[in-house]
Protein backbone atom coordinates (compact mmCIF):
# COMPACT_ATOMS: atom_id res chain seq x y z
CA UNK A 1 0.00 0.00 0.00
CA UNK A 2 0.92 3.79 -0.61
CA UNK A 3 1.96 5.58 2.01
CA UNK A 4 -0.50 8.06 1.36
CA UNK A 5 -3.40 6.57 -0.40
CA UNK A 6 -5.01 8.85 -2.47
CA UNK A 7 -8.99 9.06 -2.83
CA UNK A 8 -11.08 10.93 -5.30
CA UNK A 9 -14.16 12.35 -4.11
CA UNK A 10 -16.93 13.21 -6.36
CA UNK A 11 -19.57 15.61 -5.59
CA UNK A 12 -21.11 19.24 -6.95
CA UNK A 13 -21.60 20.54 -3.06
CA UNK A 14 -18.32 21.88 -1.74
CA UNK A 15 -19.38 21.26 1.69
CA UNK A 16 -19.31 17.90 1.33
CA UNK A 17 -15.98 17.99 -0.03
CA UNK A 18 -14.68 19.53 2.76
CA UNK A 19 -16.44 16.99 5.24
CA UNK A 20 -14.54 14.44 3.44
CA UNK A 21 -11.45 16.65 3.67
CA UNK A 22 -11.70 17.38 7.03
CA UNK A 23 -12.54 13.08 7.82
CA UNK A 24 -10.17 11.47 5.98
CA UNK A 25 -6.60 14.18 5.57
CA UNK A 26 -6.14 13.48 9.49
CA UNK A 27 -6.57 9.60 8.37
CA UNK A 28 -4.09 9.27 6.10
CA UNK A 29 -5.46 9.65 3.55
CA UNK A 30 -4.93 12.21 0.59
CA UNK A 31 -8.28 13.88 -0.77
CA UNK A 32 -8.61 15.29 -4.61
CA UNK A 33 -11.46 17.06 -5.19
CA UNK A 34 -14.03 17.02 -8.45
CA UNK A 35 -17.06 19.31 -8.98
CA UNK A 36 -18.50 17.21 -11.57
CA UNK A 37 -18.55 14.06 -13.10
CA UNK A 38 -17.06 15.40 -16.25
CA UNK A 39 -13.91 16.45 -14.20
CA UNK A 40 -13.85 13.19 -12.48
CA UNK A 41 -13.35 11.38 -15.41
CA UNK A 42 -10.91 13.89 -16.87
CA UNK A 43 -8.41 13.72 -13.20
CA UNK A 44 -8.87 9.55 -13.47
CA UNK A 45 -7.13 9.71 -16.43
CA UNK A 46 -4.12 11.91 -15.09
CA UNK A 47 -3.69 10.18 -11.80
CA UNK A 48 -4.10 6.58 -10.27
CA UNK A 49 -6.14 6.61 -7.64
CA UNK A 50 -6.76 3.93 -4.84
CA UNK A 51 -10.42 4.57 -4.13
CA UNK A 52 -13.37 6.75 -5.13
CA UNK A 53 -16.13 8.66 -3.21
CA UNK A 54 -18.95 9.28 -6.14
CA UNK A 55 -21.64 11.39 -5.42
CA UNK A 56 -25.40 10.45 -6.71
CA UNK A 57 -27.18 13.22 -7.93
CA UNK A 58 -24.98 15.90 -9.80
CA UNK A 59 -25.97 18.15 -12.23
CA UNK A 60 -25.02 16.97 -16.14
CA UNK A 61 -23.87 13.89 -15.35
CA UNK A 62 -25.23 11.90 -12.42
CA UNK A 63 -23.00 9.31 -10.36
CA UNK A 64 -24.62 6.28 -12.34
CA UNK A 65 -23.09 7.33 -15.68
CA UNK A 66 -19.67 8.04 -14.57
CA UNK A 67 -19.58 4.61 -12.85
CA UNK A 68 -20.46 2.84 -15.77
CA UNK A 69 -18.02 4.63 -17.87
CA UNK A 70 -15.23 4.01 -15.28
CA UNK A 71 -16.40 0.22 -14.86
CA UNK A 72 -16.05 0.05 -18.77
CA UNK A 73 -12.28 0.85 -19.11
CA UNK A 74 -9.72 -1.40 -18.30
CA UNK A 75 -7.28 1.34 -16.96
CA UNK A 76 -10.02 2.59 -14.31
CA UNK A 77 -12.49 -0.64 -14.03
CA UNK A 78 -10.86 -2.12 -10.68
CA UNK A 79 -10.28 1.32 -8.54
CA UNK A 80 -13.32 0.48 -5.70
CA UNK A 81 -16.14 3.10 -5.70
CA UNK A 82 -18.05 4.13 -3.28
CA UNK A 83 -21.47 5.72 -3.65
CA UNK A 84 -22.35 9.00 -1.57
CA UNK A 85 -26.39 8.89 -1.38
CA UNK A 86 -29.63 10.27 0.00
CA UNK A 87 -31.08 8.23 -1.72
CA UNK A 88 -32.94 5.26 0.08
CA UNK A 89 -34.64 3.34 -2.72
CA UNK A 90 -34.13 -0.49 -3.01
CA UNK A 91 -34.59 0.29 -7.08
CA UNK A 92 -31.95 3.15 -6.95
CA UNK A 93 -29.18 0.77 -5.13
CA UNK A 94 -29.56 -1.44 -7.25
CA UNK A 95 -29.09 0.40 -10.21
CA UNK A 96 -25.67 1.31 -8.46
CA UNK A 97 -25.29 -2.12 -8.26
CA UNK A 98 -25.74 -2.58 -11.90
CA UNK A 99 -23.14 -0.40 -12.62
CA UNK A 100 -21.00 -1.52 -10.81
CA UNK A 101 -20.79 0.00 -7.06
CA UNK A 102 -18.36 -1.79 -4.23
CA UNK A 103 -20.13 0.41 -1.59
CA UNK A 104 -22.61 3.09 -0.11
CA UNK A 105 -22.59 5.45 2.34
CA UNK A 106 -25.65 7.40 3.08
CA UNK A 107 -25.83 11.05 3.94
CA UNK A 108 -25.46 12.71 5.74
CA UNK A 109 -21.92 10.92 6.83
CA UNK A 110 -20.76 9.12 9.87
CA UNK A 111 -16.98 9.29 10.27
CA UNK A 112 -16.40 6.00 11.88
CA UNK A 113 -18.90 4.10 9.14
CA UNK A 114 -17.07 6.24 6.65
CA UNK A 115 -13.80 5.69 7.85
CA UNK A 116 -14.37 1.51 7.87
CA UNK A 117 -15.31 1.30 4.60
CA UNK A 118 -12.78 3.61 3.10
CA UNK A 119 -9.91 1.70 4.95
CA UNK A 120 -11.50 -1.98 3.75
CA UNK A 121 -11.23 -0.71 0.39
CA UNK A 122 -8.17 0.69 0.10
CA UNK A 123 -6.79 -2.40 1.03
CA UNK A 124 -8.78 -4.59 -1.01
CA UNK A 125 -7.23 -2.23 -3.74
CA UNK A 126 -3.69 -2.43 -2.41
CA UNK A 127 -3.63 -6.32 -2.73
CA UNK A 128 -5.06 -6.12 -6.45
CA UNK A 129 -2.13 -3.73 -7.45
CA UNK A 130 0.62 -6.17 -5.60
CA UNK A 131 -1.20 -8.88 -7.65
CA UNK A 132 -0.87 -7.05 -10.47
CA UNK A 133 2.92 -6.49 -10.07
CA UNK A 134 3.42 -10.45 -9.70
CA UNK A 135 1.37 -10.20 -12.86
CA UNK A 136 4.20 -7.74 -14.67
CA UNK A 137 7.02 -9.85 -12.81
CA UNK A 138 5.25 -13.12 -14.58
CA UNK A 139 5.26 -11.98 -18.19
CA UNK A 140 9.29 -10.88 -17.90
CA UNK A 141 9.63 -14.43 -16.69
CA UNK A 142 8.22 -15.63 -20.05
CA UNK A 143 9.63 -12.84 -22.40
CA UNK A 144 12.24 -15.19 -23.76
CA UNK A 145 9.75 -17.86 -24.49
CA UNK A 146 8.12 -18.02 -27.82
CA UNK A 147 4.94 -15.16 -28.94
CA UNK A 148 2.45 -17.81 -29.15
CA UNK A 149 3.42 -19.51 -25.63
CA UNK A 150 4.29 -15.93 -23.80
CA UNK A 151 0.43 -14.78 -24.88
CA UNK A 152 -1.12 -18.17 -23.81
CA UNK A 153 0.73 -17.96 -20.13
CA UNK A 154 0.02 -14.78 -19.85
CA UNK A 155 -3.59 -15.04 -20.61
CA UNK A 156 -3.82 -18.10 -18.14
CA UNK A 157 -2.02 -16.45 -15.16
CA UNK A 158 -4.28 -13.68 -15.79
CA UNK A 159 -7.12 -15.56 -15.23
CA UNK A 160 -5.99 -16.84 -12.48
CA UNK A 161 -5.22 -13.48 -10.81
CA UNK A 162 -8.46 -11.81 -12.03
CA UNK A 163 -10.53 -15.16 -10.08
CA UNK A 164 -8.14 -15.02 -6.85
CA UNK A 165 -8.85 -10.91 -6.65
CA UNK A 166 -12.73 -11.58 -7.43
CA UNK A 167 -13.50 -14.40 -5.21
CA UNK A 168 -11.18 -13.29 -2.24
CA UNK A 169 -12.84 -9.97 -2.26
CA UNK A 170 -16.24 -11.42 -2.43
CA UNK A 171 -15.74 -13.61 0.50
CA UNK A 172 -13.62 -11.97 2.74
CA UNK A 173 -15.05 -8.25 1.68
CA UNK A 174 -17.05 -7.35 5.04
CA UNK A 175 -13.99 -7.91 7.17
CA UNK A 176 -11.79 -4.46 7.94
CA UNK A 177 -8.76 -6.60 7.23
CA UNK A 178 -9.66 -8.12 4.09
CA UNK A 179 -7.03 -6.94 1.69
CA UNK A 180 -3.68 -7.73 4.64
CA UNK A 181 -5.50 -11.26 5.37
CA UNK A 182 -5.35 -12.41 2.20
CA UNK A 183 -2.53 -11.06 1.07
CA UNK A 184 -0.46 -12.29 4.26
CA UNK A 185 -2.02 -15.83 3.42
CA UNK A 186 -0.15 -16.23 0.21
CA UNK A 187 3.00 -14.67 1.93
CA UNK A 188 2.85 -16.82 4.95
CA UNK A 189 2.10 -20.36 2.33
CA UNK A 190 4.86 -19.37 0.31
CA UNK A 191 7.11 -18.84 3.16
CA UNK A 192 6.23 -22.39 4.41
CA UNK A 193 6.20 -24.26 1.00
CA UNK A 194 10.19 -22.88 0.36
CA UNK A 195 11.23 -23.88 3.77
CA UNK A 196 9.65 -27.30 3.53
CA UNK A 197 11.58 -27.76 0.16
CA UNK A 198 8.38 -28.48 -1.84
CA UNK A 199 8.84 -27.84 -5.90
CA UNK A 200 8.63 -24.27 -7.32
CA UNK A 201 5.29 -24.96 -9.37
CA UNK A 202 3.32 -26.40 -6.15
CA UNK A 203 4.72 -23.74 -4.57
CA UNK A 204 3.42 -20.91 -7.23
CA UNK A 205 0.14 -23.19 -7.14
CA UNK A 206 -0.27 -22.69 -3.44
CA UNK A 207 0.81 -18.72 -3.51
CA UNK A 208 -2.20 -18.21 -6.11
CA UNK A 209 -4.98 -20.51 -4.28
CA UNK A 210 -4.50 -19.84 -0.71
CA UNK A 211 -6.55 -16.79 -0.42
CA UNK A 212 -9.36 -18.73 -2.02
CA UNK A 213 -9.80 -20.61 1.56
CA UNK A 214 -12.32 -18.94 2.99
CA UNK A 215 -14.11 -17.78 -0.51
CA UNK A 216 -17.57 -19.87 1.40
CA UNK A 217 -17.86 -17.27 3.97
CA UNK A 218 -20.30 -15.50 1.10
CA UNK A 219 -22.43 -17.43 2.42
CA UNK A 220 -22.21 -17.11 6.06
CA UNK A 221 -25.06 -14.53 7.83
CA UNK A 222 -23.66 -11.35 8.91
CA UNK A 223 -25.18 -11.73 12.63
CA UNK A 224 -22.67 -14.90 12.47
CA UNK A 225 -19.87 -14.08 10.73
CA UNK A 226 -19.49 -10.58 12.36
CA UNK A 227 -21.07 -11.30 15.81
CA UNK A 228 -19.20 -9.71 18.69
CA UNK A 229 -19.02 -12.64 20.67
CA UNK A 230 -18.57 -16.25 21.43
CA UNK A 231 -20.98 -18.60 18.67
CA UNK A 232 -23.74 -20.88 20.39
CA UNK A 233 -23.88 -23.90 18.80
CA UNK A 234 -26.20 -23.80 16.54
CA UNK A 235 -24.13 -20.79 15.11
CA UNK A 236 -21.14 -22.51 14.97
CA UNK A 237 -22.89 -24.96 12.80
CA UNK A 238 -23.52 -22.35 10.51
CA UNK A 239 -20.34 -21.46 10.78
CA UNK A 240 -18.67 -24.54 9.75
CA UNK A 241 -20.67 -24.54 6.38
CA UNK A 242 -18.23 -22.10 4.83
CA UNK A 243 -15.82 -24.82 4.30
CA UNK A 244 -18.66 -26.99 2.18
CA UNK A 245 -20.02 -23.79 0.40
CA UNK A 246 -16.36 -22.66 -0.38
CA UNK A 247 -15.81 -26.10 -2.21
CA UNK A 248 -19.65 -25.82 -3.74
CA UNK A 249 -17.96 -22.33 -5.57
CA UNK A 250 -15.08 -23.88 -6.56
CA UNK A 251 -15.81 -26.97 -7.64
CA UNK A 252 -15.59 -28.60 -11.32
CA UNK A 253 -12.46 -26.61 -12.55
CA UNK A 254 -9.91 -28.28 -14.71
CA UNK A 255 -7.53 -24.96 -13.74
CA UNK A 256 -4.70 -26.31 -11.42
CA UNK A 257 -5.18 -22.83 -9.22
CA UNK A 258 -8.82 -23.35 -8.94
CA UNK A 259 -8.93 -26.90 -8.00
CA UNK A 260 -6.15 -26.51 -5.19
CA UNK A 261 -7.89 -23.62 -4.20
CA UNK A 262 -11.64 -25.97 -3.94
CA UNK A 263 -9.41 -28.69 -2.05
CA UNK A 264 -7.98 -25.57 0.54
CA UNK A 265 -11.65 -24.51 1.19
CA UNK A 266 -12.91 -27.43 2.04
CA UNK A 267 -10.32 -29.11 4.33
CA UNK A 268 -8.07 -26.35 5.93
CA UNK A 269 -10.03 -27.13 8.75
CA UNK A 270 -9.20 -30.94 9.32
CA UNK A 271 -7.28 -31.49 11.95
CA UNK A 272 -4.18 -33.73 12.43
CA UNK A 273 -5.88 -35.75 15.07
CA UNK A 274 -8.94 -36.02 12.64
CA UNK A 275 -11.22 -34.20 15.27
CA UNK A 276 -11.94 -31.26 12.35
CA UNK A 277 -14.46 -30.56 10.06
CA UNK A 278 -16.53 -31.24 7.48
CA UNK A 279 -14.84 -34.33 6.60
CA UNK A 280 -12.92 -35.57 9.94
CA UNK A 281 -10.04 -36.20 7.95
CA UNK A 282 -6.64 -37.57 9.83
CA UNK A 283 -2.84 -37.00 8.83
CA UNK A 284 -1.56 -37.27 5.68
CA UNK A 285 -5.55 -37.70 4.36
CA UNK A 286 -5.35 -33.94 5.04
CA UNK A 287 -3.96 -32.14 1.48
CA UNK A 288 -0.50 -30.69 1.77
CA UNK A 289 -1.85 -27.42 1.31
CA UNK A 290 -4.68 -27.57 3.57
CA UNK A 291 -1.87 -28.96 6.68
CA UNK A 292 -0.17 -25.55 5.62
CA UNK A 293 -3.05 -23.54 5.31
CA UNK A 294 -4.23 -24.61 8.51
CA UNK A 295 -1.33 -23.51 10.95
CA UNK A 296 -1.04 -19.84 8.64
CA UNK A 297 -4.44 -19.09 9.38
CA UNK A 298 -4.56 -19.99 13.07
CA UNK A 299 -1.24 -17.97 13.38
CA UNK A 300 -2.66 -15.36 11.47
CA UNK A 301 -6.37 -15.33 13.10
CA UNK A 302 -4.49 -15.18 16.44
CA UNK A 303 -2.48 -12.38 15.74
CA UNK A 304 -5.62 -10.15 14.40
CA UNK A 305 -8.23 -8.03 15.92
CA UNK A 306 -11.51 -9.58 14.93
CA UNK A 307 -15.28 -8.28 16.20
CA UNK A 308 -15.47 -11.03 18.80
CA UNK A 309 -11.51 -10.69 20.13
CA UNK A 310 -8.76 -8.70 20.73
CA UNK A 311 -5.14 -9.50 18.65
CA UNK A 312 -2.92 -12.04 20.94
CA UNK A 313 0.57 -11.73 22.14
CA UNK A 314 2.69 -12.56 19.83
CA UNK A 315 4.24 -15.12 22.37
CA UNK A 316 1.09 -16.38 23.60
CA UNK A 317 -0.04 -17.13 19.87
CA UNK A 318 3.29 -19.38 19.29
CA UNK A 319 2.62 -21.30 22.84
CA UNK A 320 -0.70 -21.95 21.23
CA UNK A 321 0.20 -23.15 18.11
CA UNK A 322 2.82 -25.44 20.15
CA UNK A 323 0.03 -27.10 21.90
CA UNK A 324 -1.18 -27.89 18.18
CA UNK A 325 1.20 -30.01 17.75
CA UNK A 326 0.63 -33.35 16.50
CA UNK A 327 -3.29 -32.84 17.44
CA UNK A 328 -4.67 -29.37 15.05
CA UNK A 329 -1.90 -29.78 13.12
CA UNK A 330 0.63 -31.63 10.77
CA UNK A 331 3.50 -31.72 13.13
CA UNK A 332 6.75 -31.25 10.02
CA UNK A 333 4.21 -28.09 9.44
CA UNK A 334 4.59 -27.21 13.05
CA UNK A 335 8.53 -27.80 12.46
CA UNK A 336 8.33 -25.60 9.26
CA UNK A 337 6.83 -22.71 10.80
CA UNK A 338 8.96 -22.41 13.86
CA UNK A 339 11.84 -22.63 11.55
CA UNK A 340 11.13 -20.01 9.33
CA UNK A 341 8.58 -18.27 11.95
CA UNK A 342 11.24 -14.77 12.11
CA UNK A 343 9.63 -14.57 8.46
CA UNK A 344 6.15 -15.18 9.06
CA UNK A 345 6.88 -11.83 11.71
CA UNK A 346 8.05 -10.00 9.14
CA UNK A 347 5.17 -10.98 6.51
CA UNK A 348 2.91 -9.88 9.24
CA UNK A 349 4.46 -6.45 10.11
CA UNK A 350 5.00 -5.48 6.58
CA UNK A 351 1.83 -6.20 5.52
CA UNK A 352 -1.13 -4.75 7.99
Amino acid sequence: MKDQPVILAVDDQPQNIELLEAFLGPAGYRVVPAESGEKALALVAQEPFDLILLDVVMPRMNGFEVLRKLRADPRTAYIPVIMLTALKGAEDRIQAIEAGCDDFISKPFDKVELLARVRSLVRIKAYHDKLLEYEHRLEIEVAHKTAKLQRALIEKERAYLETIYSLSRAAEYRDDNTGAHILRISLYTRAMALKIGLKERFTKVLFQASPMHDVGKIGIPDAVLLKPGKLDPAEWEIMKRHSVIGAEILKGSKVGVIRMAQRIALTHHEKWDGSGYPLGLKGARIPLASRIVAIVDVFDALISERPYKKAFPLEKVFEILREGDGTHFDPQMVKAFFDCQDEMVRITQQNK
